[in-house]
Formats: structure tokens, C-alpha cells, sequence
């Protein structure tokens, strides 16, 4: 984990970058601008001049950051990566917005159980690949041993078992009923990696869409929300076509008009004549 300024300036600079991006300012350009305004005393204005010489090479900065691998975490990097995927449809503005959601929460004390649902949900919606996905949470360094065993099970076993399921059994809430059931203190099976409040919400949405598992953490315990891709502003198209539509009204009520008052001339609407036949036809 790094210093919390470091997450707090990460959070500012993928926040510009979303901002001014729609811009249409090159990329590079905004590093630039943006490598000025962060806090001198952070790493991250190296890590940017990196980027940027990254990017204005090869064209992009994921490869970049995945060389700064002891600064960015593995999970920032494959999202970057995912976006830049040309046959992918992950979106580089939704990525980025990931990236600051979770700059900030990790700026806020956040916890392990937080962090994991947070990339875990965010493979979820956007329809990422589990397999590197998950291998690049396990390489997170926020993560002991015990964590890592249980998030490369969940790799292995992911759409085969339920998630509910597997977060159900390594929670407090399941160790509890053992016990209930033994009628004795019995000593966990594996590591309790959950509390009980999160295996009580994990039995209740057994079998269900993990996405609501996802929702009920995030309501009842406070867990950070996943940024979802925002729908496309259709405002500019809709303005022109409207204008158009009202002059095609506004000419149909003129012919109207005229036609009521008898002095609708139909001749205006005749197309040009060829000089063979003589000139235009008669309003008879």
C-alpha cells in the first residue's frame, strides 16, 4: 500500500483525465497539463512522465504502468489494458472512472473485504475476463497469503460455484452456525476471511444474480459502488433534427395557408423542363 497522498493525487489525476478527455485533447497533452497540477512531493508526476513518454511512443501507457509495477497496483493495470483493447468494448472513460472510484476509496482506509468486492463487481459488470482479472487481484500487495489462496480459488471456480457461495463459507456467519450445529467451540475449517454481517448477506442471495449480492453489501455496509458506463448524450443529434422537422412544418402549414386563400401556385413546384418540349406545361 502506498502513502494515502499518493491514492488522493491518483484519484485527482484519473478525475481530470475523465473530465477533459471528451475535449478532444490528445492524451498526451493532457498529461502534460495535468502532470503540473499534482502535488510535487508524490511520485505520481514521475509516474506521469512516464506514462506520457509511453504513450507517445507506443500509443498507449498500459505497458507503462505495468513497468511501474511497484507503484501502480496489478488490477489499475489491467484495467488500463482492457481498455485499450481495440476488440474489447470496455470503455477507456468507464476504466478510468473505475481507477478514481477506487483511488478514493483506498485513500479511506478501505479494507481488504472492499477492495476485493469492488474489482470483483467490476469484472462482473463490465464483462471482463475472469481468469486474468482475478490473477491480477491475487497480485495485488494489499492481499497476505491467506487472500491470495482464496482469491486464485475463486478463479478456478468461478461460474462453476456460486460467488455468494464461496464468500458464504469463509465468513464468520458460517463458522457461527458450525458450531451451533456441533454443539461446541469447533475451530475454522480455512481462514475466516469475512465477517458476519457479510455471510448473512451472502446466505440471503445464495442463488441469485451476483450483482444483487454486490447491491446489498454496498447498502448495508457502506462498501464502494462500482462507476457504471454512462449512457451517450444524444442531445446534440436530437437539436439539429428538431429544427428541421419544425421548417418542414412550418413550409407545409405555408402551403396551406395559400391553398385555403386560393392563391396556391403549383407551377413553382414543377421541375425543370427540357428545351425540347417546349417550356413548362400549363397550371390547367
Amino acid at each position: 500500500m502506498l502513502e494515502r497522498e499518493e491514492y488522493v493525487e491518483q484519484a485527482y489525476l484519473f478525475r481530470v483525465l475523465v473530465e477533459r478527455l471528451p475535449q478532444d485533447m490528445p492524451l498526451q497533452e493532457l498529461f502534460r497539463q495535468v502532470r503540473e497540477e499534482l502535488l510535487a512531493s508524490s511520485k505520481l508526476p514521475m509516474a506521469v512522465d512516464f506514462l506520457r513518454a509511453e504513450l507517445e511512443h507506443s500509443g498507449e501507457f498500459g505497458s507503462a504502468m505495468a513497468k511501474l509495477s511497484h507503484y501502480f497496483a496489478p488490477f489499475q493495470t489491467y484495467v488500463v489494458q482492457e481498455a485499450e483493447d481495440d476488440r474489447g468494448r470496455f470503455d477507456l472513460l468507464t476504466a478510468l472512472e473505475i481507477l478514481r472510484a477506487e483511488a478514493l476509496y483506498r485513500a479511506s482506509n478501505a479494507s481488504r473485504q472492499g477492495i476485493f468486492l469492488f474489482q470483483f463487481e467490476t469484472l462482473c459488470r463490465n464483462r471482463l475476463k475472469y481468469d486474468r482479472g482475478l490473477k491480477a487481484i491475487a497480485d495485488d500487495p494489499l492481499y497476505d497469503a491467506d487472500w491470495r489462496e482464496w482469491i486464485l480459488t475463486v478463479r478456478r471456480e468461478v461460474g462453476i460455484i456460486d460467488i455468494a457461495d464461496l464468500l458464504y463459507v469463509r465468513s464468520e456467519h458460517f463458522q457461527q452456525r458450525r458450531r451451533i450445529q456441533a454443539g461446541g467451540d469447533l475451530p475454522p475449517q480455512k481462514p475466516v476471511l469475512f465477517g458476519e454481517k457479510e455471510g448473512k448477506i451472502a446466505l440471503a442471495n445464495r442463488g441469485k444474480d451476483p450483482l444483487f449480492l454486490f447491491a446489498a453489501l454496498q447498502r448495508h455496509l457502506g462498501y464502494p459502488i462500482v462507476p457504471r458506463l454512462k449512457p451517450a448524450d444524444q442531445t446534440p443529434q436530437l437539436i439539429p433534427q428538431l429544427m428541421r422537422r419544425v421548417e418542414r412544418l412550418e413550409s407545409r402549414l405555408k402551403m396551406i395557408e395559400e391553398e385555403q386563400r386560393d392563391g396556391l401556385d403549383i407551377t413553382k413546384f414543377y421541375g425543370p423542363q427540357s428545351p425540347s418540349l417546349g417550356g413548362p406545361p400549363s397550371a390547367s
